[in-house]
């Protein structure tokens, strides 16, 4: 029994690891799906009513303006993940006290060599086993990027990078204007649908149609399902878990980082308004705010000696 569940686990890891050969495909794939969408909606349908005047001009403007507005913060969200490294441990890093004995008894340089031989006696200090180091609270080990992550939420194909600290709130912003921007198309292009399976006659060309069809469908199946993500990262914000923690959520009554819905928001955005809707952070948040680097979170006092 055993044996079969090493293999099992074996071959998963195996196919995780082959995602990395996606990363092009992806990227080429999100870019497609933008491509189309531009076109049915810049180019053939709302765009060339703007020489028109009148309403049609209206119309299309208030189509136009906040559709490229989307756009360019979907994509600037988008580039962000996929080139923004989500927080690696640093060389030899080392914690200043085992987290279960607290500050009056801090750890000694022959505990350090007893942990990475082996020795697990201080349950408290975390090791990872396949890079041979220390792991900072939260931190968890990709198998995909074949590295430890500092608070690791998963690995996304669709970014071709992990989402981890200094990234978590790139992805949740590219989240979010991706529906914003999806629901946009999904109304705008409704009419054109609903004309589409109409015996009337329909004003463009087959190919024109043919585009807008596949721009609706493709709009409509991202925006219900970037929904049910954004709901479900929402509702992690809100208890300051990761999509991995939440597991372990299960196994204890309380959580030692749930600090309140408003702290636990200004550890993923900040504390700054001003930047809360851009993928980037203010330098006083990030000078102030030692949990934007990955490394140290603070915890609730009565639960500081609950490590998972």
């Amino acid at each position: 029994m055993y044996r079969s569940g090493a293999i099992m686990a074996w071959n998963v890891f195996r196919f995780c690891t082959a995602l990395k050969g996606l990363g092009s495909i992806m990227i080429l794939l999100v870019l497609g799906v933008v491509g189309v969408t531009y076109y049915a909606i810049v180019l053939t349908n709302y765009g060339p009513n703007l020489i028109y005047g009148g309403f049609d001009t209206l119309a299309s403007l208030a189509v136009l303006i906040p559709f490229h507005a989307l756009l360019a913060m979907l994509l600037w969200s988008y580039f962000s993940v996929v080139f923004t490294d989500p927080g690696t441990v640093p060389c030899n890093w080392r914690p200043a006290v085992d987290e279960e004995r607290g500050e009056s008894d801090p750890l000694n340089v022959s505990e350090y060599n007893g942990v990475q031989s082996g020795d697990f006696s201080h349950s408290k200090v975390r090791f990872c086993r396949k890079c041979n180091q220390l792991k900072p609270p939260r931190c968890h080990h990709c198998s995909v990027c074949g590295r430890c992550v500092l608070k690791m939420d998963h690995h996304c194909v669709w970014v071709v990078n992990c989402v981890g600290a200094l990234n978590y709130k790139y992805f949740l912003l590219f989240l979010f204007y991706t529906f914003l921007e999806t629901t946009l198309v999904t109304i705008s292009l409704l009419p054109q649908f609903i004309a589409f399976f109409s015996d009337g006659e329909i004003a463009g060309t087959p190919s024109s149609l043919a585009t807008a069809f596949l721009a609706f469908v493709l709009n409509l199946a991202f925006a219900l399902s970037v929904m049910g993500f954004l709901i479900m990262h929402i509702s992690l914000v809100s208890g300051n878990t990761t999509t991995i923690e939440a597991y372990e959520k299960k196994t204890t009554p309380k959580w030692r980082y749930d600090l309140g819905k408003k702290k636990n928001f200004q550890q993923v955005f900040g504390t700054d308004r001003r930047y809360w809707f851009i993928p980037g952070y203010s330098d006083e948040d990030l000078r102030r705010m030692p949990e934007l680097q990955g490394l140290d979170y603070p915890s609730k006092p009565e639960l500081e000696a609950q490590e998972f």
